[in-house]
């Protein structure tokens, strides 16, 4: 089983900028977390686990999974980072292809890049 994971932006108070929704990424049973990092410079994805851990707590923010199911920041960060499986070798990780892997994160997820679900 899967569950893709969504931080929906808060209304700029300041500009007016409008609610927008980036994908987070995907949890996958017996997988490392593929974290939907940025492709390129002028994707509004983060770039990194931190910048997505800043992005959760600012106020009006909100994650939701692809149920409809919201996430609180602390849940959201222990399904990226503490991460576990009982199957045969552990946790599987994705391999680092440079197009859709492009690198293993310091711990139990992925730094994945383009569209997926």
């Amino acid at each position: 089983m899967s569950t893709n994971y969504y931080l929906h932006t808060a209304v700029c108070e300041h500009c007016r900028r409008p609610e927008t929704v980036l994908h987070i990424g995907k949890s996958s049973g017996g997988w490392a977390f593929a974290l939907h990092v940025r492709q390129f410079d002028c994707d509004e994805i983060p770039s990194s686990l931190s910048e997505w851990k800043a992005l959760f707590v600012v106020p009006g923010n909100k994650i939701v999974n692809e149920y409809g199911k919201v996430v609180s920041p602390e849940e959201m960060i222990e399904t990226i980072q503490d991460r576990y499986w009982k199957g045969p070798g552990g946790l599987r990780r994705h391999d680092v292809d440079g197009q859709f892997c492009i690198a293993r994160g310091e711990g139990t997820w992925d730094l994945c890049v383009g569209e997926f679900s």
